[in-house]
């Protein structure tokens, strides 16, 4: 089904996958950007994508203010968008994208010859696997999990709790809200309260 590995090169390196996951709060997008502005510096042709879902802003943009320019595409226009002519194709908050689409334009992507970089929850609110990211972390040449500070304790945090007037929210609820500090706390396994 996957022709992960192609024979064509691009530049004289194979192209792969690389997934960036972990918590809220964790530097995903930080990380993103900045293999992202490596590769602009070391001369290839870049592309930052990000969900039109995403209201917060039109810019790919990290917590500490680091920020690119990106396309917002939506489960329309993502197939035929990620086709361009670029070397490296770099997708921010994946898991809010059509899973079986995703996977499948990544699969082209790379058989095209780019490499593609993700980042993305792992995980949702529930602890659950989020969207196409168990899929891709599969499929992934290389995986950077990254943690983020426990709101609580100040430990390591691999959970993303979200909360309800300070309270966890129960998992009955809709698998996505878009916002931050509103509705999300970053946890560790201890302080990972199930409502």
């Amino acid at each position: 089904m996957f022709g992960w590995y192609m024979e064509k090169e691009t530049s004289g390196k194979m192209p792969k996958l690389e997934v960036i996951c972990g918590p809220m709060y964790c530097g995903k997008t930080e990380e993103l950007l900045r293999r992202l502005r490596r590769a602009n510096i070391a001369g290839k042709r870049v592309v930052a994508i990000k969900p039109s879902t995403d209201t917060r802003s039109e810019e790919i943009q990290s917590r500490s203010g680091a920020k690119a320019k990106g396309l917002l595409l939506d489960d329309v226009t993502l197939l035929e968008r990620m086709t361009f002519d670029f070397d490296i194709v770099g997708i921010d908050e994946a898991q809010f994208f059509p899973a079986k689409e995703l996977v499948e334009q990544i699969d082209l992507a790379i058989q095209n010859g780019q490499t593609v970089v993700i980042a993305g929850l792992d995980l949702n609110y529930r602890q659950e696997p989020f969207g196409a990211m168990p899929t891709l972390l599969c499929l992934a040449d290389s995986v950077t999990k990254l943690s983020a500070i426990c709101h609580s304790c100040g430990e390591d945090a691999m959970f993303t709790q979200r909360l309800i007037d300070g309270e966890p929210a129960p998992f009955n609820g809709p698998e996505v809200i878009v916002g931050s500090e509103d509705f999300y706390e970053a946890r560790c396994r201890k302080c990972f309260q199930k409502a």
